[in-house]
């Protein structure tokens, strides 16, 4: 797209020297492109004969005389009349050549913004927030945007309906040079900075492009582990709200302060590594890890984390992606109130990702240990589970290519299954919760009019795996979603 931009003005460039011989008031600005191209094809023979003409004229013109534009010469060096012709014809040509080159820079500046936005991931990242890694330098600002209204299905009418601004997202980068560059998120949740919302930096880190097989990354960071953490755009996913198993057991959206390598020790072989501020155990629930990250908000910083993720994507299987992440770190963070336990925390994961023609197929499992849940639970009061686990299935099909062949726009129905169990294993002397072992049934439809826009409609059936009944009313959600 810029090859063909640069060639195109330089065109219209050589079309600047044609129209410079018009009255001013031909030099209107062209309605289209083809009438630019119909300029340039009708007065193409008159290029050589203008150049040889002005050089002819314009080489009679004395530097006194175009630098006394009101002619006051004495006798002795009074320009010839040829001399004076030339004089009025370089003026007259160079306030066309000015009209002109406002034009012609207002038609580059128009070519070099592509009119389709091509959105593309960089380094594991969402295409939106990938924006500043395909510009030459300077700034470059992206963003998305969900909201959704959420019906609860409840027959005692205890739940109530909402509506809700879920997020407004800036992308800002900036782009020093080719080899330095400083990304970031800026999130405002829930529609205010009242009690019901708040503003996030959801990473903000400086890049360090340096070899394709090893780059550095700085400051706070996404943790690379599962589908959403790194791409939690709306367009991306299915459904009005993202996977409760990378909510609860993989606690999206997960950002902790740290440095590490990224890169591709192969083109198919990609890897992303880390070395983070450690989880803060006093913090842990009987619903997981959630609530112990730092978010490089005054992060506790006595224990470090280590977190690694490889993606393979096989040639032999277009459209698949297979991969693994995991974490592990103490987490005790020296706190005297816990014992100084080290809180040793392990989370894993693995997924599978398969994009054929207009099916889209994704699968994820994962599993957490908590060293000194024993420990964690008398201090909280609270059953802190020593073993974690969920994992989701779901597939999409756009069943439009089947009525319109060449269409862009996008008309998938799908279904998710999740289950997920925050208590999977409980410490000595406590109880296990039934309640925190539960499954979800979801259905839904997602259209996009374009790529960049989404509709989304879902039911969610809720209940507990163990006693079969309902642990959350059942919802039906209807919203939209977009990026830039």
């Amino acid at each position: 797209m810029k090859s063909n931009s640069k060639l195109l003005v330089k065109k219209l460039l050589c079309g600047a020297l044609v129209v410079l011989s018009m009255p001013v008031s031909a030099l209107d600005k062209p309605k289209t492109m083809e009438d630019m191209w119909q300029i340039i094809q009708a007065q193409q023979k008159q290029i050589d004969d203008m150049k040889a003409n002005m050089g002819a004229d314009t080489s009679k013109v004395t530097v006194s005389t175009i630098q006394n534009p009101e002619n006051k010469e004495t006798a002795s060096n009074a320009p010839s009349s040829e001399t004076k012709v030339a004089t009025s014809n370089v003026k007259n040509l160079e306030r066309k050549t000015d009209i002109l080159s406002q034009e012609v820079e207002k038609l580059r500046t128009n070519l070099a913004i592509p009119e389709e936005a091509q959105y593309k991931s960089a380094y594991g990242l969402g295409p939106a927030a990938s924006k500043v890694y395909g510009v030459s330098k300077g700034l470059s600002i992206g963003g998305y945007g969900e909201g959704n209204y959420s019906g609860k299905v409840d027959d005692k009418g205890s739940s109530k309906d909402s509506a809700n601004m879920a997020r407004m997202v800036l992308y800002a980068g900036y782009k020093f040079t080719d080899k330095i560059l400083f990304n970031s998120e800026l999130e405002f949740e829930h529609g205010t900075t009242g009690a019901k919302g708040q503003v996030s930096v959801e990473f903000a880190s400086l890049d360090f492009l340096m070899d394709t097989r090893a780059n550095i990354r700085a400051g706070l960071v996404l943790m690379p582990m599962g589908f959403v953490n790194l791409i939690h755009e709306p367009v991306f996913y299915f459904g009005n709200n993202r996977p409760e198993v990378e909510r609860y057991i993989i606690p999206s959206t997960w950002r902790e302060m740290g440095a590490g390598l990224f890169g591709a020790i192969t083109p198919s072989l990609t890897y992303t590594a880390y070395v983070v501020n450690g989880l803060d155990a006093s913090k842990f629930t009987s619903d997981g890890i959630r609530e112990g990250r730092g978010g490089g908000s005054k992060a506790n910083a006595e224990n470090f984390g280590y977190v690694a993720r490889l993606d393979y994507v096989p040639a032999v299987l277009p459209g698949v992606t297979v991969g693994g992440s995991a974490y592990v770190g103490n987490s005790g963070q020296n706190n005297t109130s816990l014992n100084k336990v080290d809180a040793f925390t392990q989370l894993y994961e693995t997924h599978v990702q398969w994009k054929y023609r207009s099916l889209e197929f994704r699968t994820l499992g994962s599993w957490g240990f908590i060293d000194d849940a024993g420990t964690l639970s008398a201090k909280n009061a609270k059953t802190i589970g020593s073993q974690n686990y969920g994992w989701y299935s779901e597939a999409g099909y756009d069943v439009l290519p089947l009525f319109w062949e060449n269409t862009t726009q996008y008309l998938a129905p799908f279904f998710r299954y999740e289950r997920l169990n925050t208590m999977a294993k409980a410490p000595t002397s406590f109880n296990v919760d039934l309640a925190k072992d539960w499954e979800i049934f979801q259905v839904g439809l997602q259209y996009k009019p374009i790529p960049n826009v989404v509709i989304k409609a879902d039911y969610r059936n809720y209940v507990t795996q163990q006693v079969k009944q309902a642990l959350a009313p059942d919802d039906f959600n209807l919203g939209f979603g977009f990026i830039f």
